[in-house]
């Protein structure tokens, strides 16, 4: 097995406890607050391993173009993670991951329309089955 198969895994079973801790930890608490106090943690780990790993060095050979990239990626995670803890403080859980999951969907469409990646007939079967698995699990 690949090791992108290992941390895409890993990934996964993180994204689902993320999921479980957040609803319990939101309880009585602002979902914008919630999001910025997740974000520090996330900022501290992410630079803590930066150091860990020696690549602070590679910070001054970042291009423009990926400054921008990257930025505007952040923006998108900051956007997507305060949509996401408001939802799991109004809605439940089970309902609210399938939803977000869908963003497996838009990611393939998205990386067929600018990043001009295959698009085959396995790739639109599964947008479909999950789709219309997000549609079951959520009606």
């Amino acid at each position: 097995m690949n090791m992108w198969w290992i941390f895409a895994i890993l990934s996964a079973v993180f994204a689902a406890l993320t999921s479980i801790l957040a609803k319990v930890g939101i309880e009585g608490v602002d979902s914008n607050l919630a999001t910025a106090v997740r974000t520090v943690v996330v900022v501290i780990m992410a630079w803590a391993m930066v150091f860990i790993t020696h690549a602070q060095s590679g910070l001054s050979e970042i291009s423009k173009k990926s400054w921008l990239f990257l930025i505007l990626s952040g923006l998108a995670t900051g956007a997507s993670w305060l949509c996401y803890y408001k939802a799991i403080q109004l809605g439940e859980v089970s309902k609210v991951v399938p939803i977000d999951k869908l963003s497996v969907v838009i990611t393939l469409v998205l990386a067929f329309v600018f990043l001009h990646e295959e698009f085959t007939a396995k790739s639109v079967i599964g947008c479909i089955l999950i789709g219309a698995g997000t549609l079951f699990m959520v009606l």
